[in-house]
């Protein structure tokens, strides 16, 4: 569908990838009584941001890869509020948080980019 060779090409991909390792990262210190609760959603959520670009790329229509991207941007506004909840179980620092969300926000900033660039994009 797209001019892209592969959804590894596209930076939001590469960003999110980044995020999926920060989350795993993060989440490894949460109480064990966590494992099916919090922790497993916010790794899911992560892991929704990137299969969902990549996903989205291998559509045939511009329309369906548009709507995988929204999906992954919907993914990365869940992860932020399971990062709030973290913050206020005591689960993570505030700088924690902060450096998550830094990343998340690249990964917003380069979704939604993506995305505009999609929807003006005359794409074969």
């Amino acid at each position: 569908m797209s001019s892209f060779k592969s959804y590894k090409d596209l930076d939001a991909w590469k960003k999110s990838r980044e995020l999926v390792k920060c989350v795993y990262e993060l989440t490894k210190k949460y109480p064990k009584d966590e494992d099916f609760g919090l922790k497993l959603q916010m790794r899911r959520a992560s892991i929704s941001v990137l299969s969902n670009i990549a996903e989205g790329q291998g559509r045939q229509y511009k329309k369906e890869m548009i709507q995988f991207m929204y999906m992954s941007r919907g993914s990365l506004n869940e992860l932020e509020a399971q990062l709030e909840v973290s913050f206020d179980l005591g689960y993570i620092t505030s700088d924690e948080q902060q450096k998550t969300i830094e990343v998340l926000e690249s990964c917003r900033k380069l979704l939604s980019g993506f995305i505009n660039y999609l929807q003006k994009a005359d794409l074969a």
